[in-house]
């Protein structure tokens, strides 16, 4: 029984091998024709793309914060009672804005007894010169002593004094008063109420009574690296206005667009960088105070740069190199690469204008190979007639698939069939097989093999 299982299996697996041997196998039919091409076959379609000449930016890319110009934690310069807050928490409010009230009327009777000493003071000045007039004419007449003129001439300088002192007092309850009235130092936006109405304010009070950012214009300072000084001082002292776009924290949304203020006096020694500043107008609130942000400082623009997108930029053991479509075939190019800006980069040496560059699909290529291309949108370019005409044709050689065809030479097309059949294994019918298996039942013994209904 065991020797019966045996031969079935060896049986049936011999069959299914010559079965496939006479159907033919696309597979070993393409190796084949791969090594009689010299692996020089067909490559499936590439994405392709021009070089061309254009203008690329040389930028400055760094980390920043935004940063107000003002930012102001208005507090009470009298001590009083909180009679009323006038704003809206969040509200936009014009510099000068009344925004609270702390109660005045003490400090308005301090002002009216300080113009009451001051009239008192005036009054005392008056009489003061008068009896000055009389004793320096009672002095012509020879009738007083001098020293009374002079002591009455003391007290009217005395007095006077005195006008000022009280004047000072009466200008100083009147400052103390308008202080009663806070108002916004700056334009920009209220924060959130720190102090509610009712409540005794101090000039001391560490927190204040709510705090005003500017928010237009609005500036951003962030940091790059030292060795970019030279160029920066360079435009600076020139008079170059930088333009400095910022971006949110992924790069995703341009957030503003602005111009260079100026940088610092001095490099963080424990980072290597120097901080920047810039000024954005922020009309449309885009900025807000503190938020993380990328800067990114356009420091030059080159002119006339051959240019192909990324992509395109390969990287081995020999260097940085791309492949060029020429007649249909791939050539490895080696090439010096520039500056790299978005998708799109430079190439200072190996590359001329509006040759093609392969920028999909470089991984399928070596130098040499024939290849089929087609730009960005999928839609396929000629680049050699002749090739294309006959790769339409389907069924070449130069596919590596199916049979010649045959409009080629039909001598080489008979060889290639010939050498083909050579190498398909021949099985002889009266060749010696393993015990218990025949290739053909034509002498129906149903004793020498396997039964018919199992086949």
């Amino acid at each position: 029984m065991l020797l019966a299982l045996v031969g079935i299996g060896t049986y049936l697996y011999l069959k299914s091998s010559s079965e496939g041997v006479r159907q033919g196998n696309p597979q070993g039919q393409d190796a084949r024709a791969g090594r009689r091409s010299g692996g020089r076959g067909v490559v499936p379609v590439v994405v392709v793309a021009p070089a061309k000449t254009g203008d690329i930016n040389v930028y400055l890319n760094g980390l920043g914060a935004v940063t107000p110009l003002a930012t102001v934690t208005v507090k009470t310069h009298l001590a009083g009672e909180l009679m009323k807050v006038l704003y809206t928490e969040g509200q936009m409010v014009k510099k000068g804005q009344l925004l609270a009230i702390v109660d005045p009327r003490p400090y308005q009777m301090a002002l009216e007894q300080a113009e009451a000493n001051l009239a008192h003071d005036n009054a005392l000045l008056d009489n003061a010169r008068v009896d000055l007039l009389r004793y320096q004419t009672l002095f012509k007449q020879d009738s007083i002593q001098e020293q009374q003129v002079t002591t009455q001439d003391a007290l009217v300088h005395q007095y006077a004094a005195q006008i000022k002192s009280d004047q000072a007092a009466v200008d100083t309850q009147k400052l103390n008063v308008a202080y009663c009235n806070i108002t916004a130092p700056v334009e920009g936006r209220v924060g959130l109420r720190l102090v509610d109405p009712g409540n005794i304010v101090q000039p001391g009070d560490a927190t204040g009574l709510f705090v005003i950012t500017q928010l237009q214009p609005i500036s951003v300072v962030f940091a790059i690296p030292e060795d970019n000084i030279p160029a920066i001082m360079q435009n600076l002292q020139a008079g170059i206005k930088m333009s400095v776009d910022v971006f949110d924290r992924s790069y995703n949304q341009q957030l503003a667009s602005g111009k260079l203020l100026t940088l610092d006096n001095e490099v963080n020694v424990s980072t290597g960088t120097v901080n920047l500043k810039a000024r954005f107008s922020n009309d449309n609130f885009g900025l807000f105070p503190n938020q993380f942000v990328n800067a990114r400082l356009l420091l030059e623009t080159k002119h006339g740069a051959t240019i192909i997108p990324s992509s395109g930029v390969q990287r081995g053991n020999q260097g940085t190199y791309v492949y060029v479509i020429q007649d249909g075939v791939a050539s490895l190019r080696l090439v010096k690469v520039g500056i790299t800006e978005g998708d799109n980069s430079s190439i200072l040496e190996g590359l001329n204008p509006k040759e093609l560059v392969v920028v999909d699909g470089a991984d399928k290529l070596r130098d040499g190979l024939k290849v089929e291309v087609a730009d960005k949108d999928g839609n396929k370019i000629q680049t050699d007639a002749g090739d294309d005409k006959r790769r339409s044709r389907g069924h070449g050689r130069d596919n590596n698939v199916g049979t010649p065809s045959n409009d080629l030479d039909p001598a080489g097309s008979a060889a290639s069939a010939a050498q083909t059949n050579e190498e398909r294994p021949h099985f002889d019918p009266n060749e010696k097989r393993p015990e218990g298996h025949r290739h053909h039942r034509a002498d129906g013994d149903a004793g020498k093999g396997p039964p018919r209904g199992r086949e």
